[in-house]
């Protein structure tokens, strides 16, 4: 237990300190007027997290560690950290704990479903706090803490692998603590850059600065109830070019980010060479595919939309734009929308997609959510795989290579195990939000799909959602968790015999 006090001290002070940026932000915005509230929301909560995160500390000593351990210390650590994150929406957005929670959880799993309405209208402190506890939440808590204050230790790959598997097989750097500094400088490397284009393309510095925190973390939380759509609605004239940006940024964020290390030192090809990167294009290419033409088929080669008029080939364009945006923001677990993916624009085959990529996800070693490109690949090719072995001889090896290695037993097994429990879990959470709503079958699997896959986007509407019962949403929020945590160090803490 004094081990374990010992991690989580360090994180809480570390929490502490991130409360003090979006009171920055609240003071430059000359949100003095409000200043009780900001002060109750975060310089008391902030200051009082700092001293009892030092003291716990200083009077505990680290002990030695092992992965589960980890495991436990990793999933306490965003149970934590949501219910103290939490406090700024309770005090500056008037929102009850378990909806307070339900955001903050929702933002640091970069999951993105959200339970305020009225987004335009709140102070620019919360709305940083919003984006800030996404862009954290996309590397993940604990790869703050190793690369801060854990250099050299021997607990860091525990750690590293607890949280999630951030890189499959190879690495940019033999150490994780390189590994991790390596992964944050391209992070930040690519905020910066699109901060930089968004700018330039006639967005505010608060719109630019919010937008690119919540993207590459492939989190959504926008700071506009109409989230990307709202500045073709504004009247942004080059909105297309935007939206395009976005697109861009949001691919970059479901990427293997060892994919980006190697392309910016000179190895293009790992773009569509590698196994993952082939199964993404092809589950990209093929979802724009059948939503475009589903949507052509449901509305027609015109395209009348929200004052947009464009027939023929523009049309088309348009048509192509929205199910590009669309399939992109889906599969990579970003959720950001310039159209509702319930909406009637979108076609019954549209939506069954839709809840695909929920699943799928993104690509390993990414910010973004789902079972992950890879497994879902390597159970495709553990189908080839088997059928071969059927129609040859009994003899015949057939193991299962991936990138030219032979995936070991104990991996496929991992495999199967995480798949399994998605399903069941997927399965558990629909049928506890059909029993506690009033929601259709479908939109109650949504629910659960988005909350695991943490995507954000389902086909319950806001209003809907700030209306379930209590139980639904503490579902979602362990959906939530289990979904960035990969479920296993979840399942942990519900085990006896580890506390025995």
């Amino acid at each position: 237990m004094e081990n374990i006090l010992h991690h989580i001290s360090i994180l809480v002070a570390l929490e502490g300190l991130i409360f003090f940026i979006p009171l920055i932000i609240g003071l430059i915005y000359n949100e003095t007027h409000i200043m009780d509230l900001l002060t109750r929301a975060f310089i008391i909560p902030g200051s009082l997290m700092i001293i009892t995160g030092l003291i716990v500390n200083r009077f505990t000593k680290p002990g030695d560690m092992q992965l589960k351990d980890a495991m436990f210390i990793c999933t306490l650590t965003w149970i934590i950290f949501s219910i103290l994150g939490a406090i700024p929406f309770i005090v500056l957005a008037d929102m009850s704990f378990i909806d307070a929670s339900f955001e903050t959880m929702s933002g640091f799993t970069t999951t993105g479903i959200t339970l305020i309405q009225g987004l335009d209208r709140l102070p620019h402190s919360i709305l940083l706090w919003r984006s800030l506890i996404q862009w954290i939440g996309g590397l993940g808590i604990l790869s703050v803490f190793i690369l801060i204050g854990f250099k050299g230790a021997a607990a860091v790959d525990k750690f590293f692998f607890s949280e999630t598997h951030k890189i499959a097989g190879e690495k940019p750097h033999p150490g994780i603590f390189n590994t991790v500094k390596t992964l944050w400088k391209l992070y930040i490397g690519f905020t910066l850059a699109e901060m930089l284009i968004l700018f330039l393309l006639g967005l505010g510095p608060f719109d630019a600065l919010t937008h690119s925190l919540t993207t590459l973390s492939t989190g959504g939380f926008s700071i506009h109830d109409s989230s990307i759509g709202h500045f073709r609605i504004a009247g942004y004239s080059n909105f297309n070019l935007i939206e395009i940006t976005v697109m861009i940024f949001m691919m970059i964020g479901g990427i293997n980010f060892l994919v980006h290390y190697n392309v910016l030192t000179g190895n293009i090809k790992s773009l569509w060479k590698n196994f993952e990167m082939k199964y993404f294009w092809i589950f990209l290419l093929a979802g724009i595919s059948i939503i475009t033409l589903s949507g052509i088929v449901n509305t027609g080669i015109d395209y009348h939309f929200d004052g947009l008029y464009a027939t023929g080939f523009s049309g088309f364009l348009y048509h192509l734009k929205d199910s590009a945006f669309q399939s992109i923001s889906v599969l990579t677990t970003t959720g950001y929308a310039t159209r509702d993916i319930g909406s009637a624009y979108f076609a019954a085959a549209a939506k069954q997609i839709f809840l695909l990529f929920m699943v799928i996800g993104g690509c390993s070693g990414s910010t973004a959510g789902g079972v992950k490109v890879i497994r879902i690949g390597a159970l495709l090719k553990l189908v080839k795989t088997r059928i071969f072995k059927i129609n040859t001889s009994v003899r015949t090896r057939a193991p299962l290579v991936i990138d030219k290695f032979i995936v070991k037993d104990n991996e496929i097994q991992r495999i199967s195990i995480i798949f399994f429990m998605w399903m069941l879990l997927l399965f558990g959470g629909g049928l506890i939000t059909a029993l506690f709503s009033n929601l259709t079958g479908w939109q109650s699997f949504s629910g659960m799909f988005s909350a695991l896959g943490n995507i954000g986007p389902c086909y319950i509407s806001v209003e809907e959602m700030i209306h379930l019962s209590p139980i639904i949403k503490i579902t979602y929020i362990i959906g939530m968790l289990a979904g960035r945590l990969e479920i296993l160090p979840v399942i942990l803490i519900f085990n006896r015999k580890f506390f025995r």
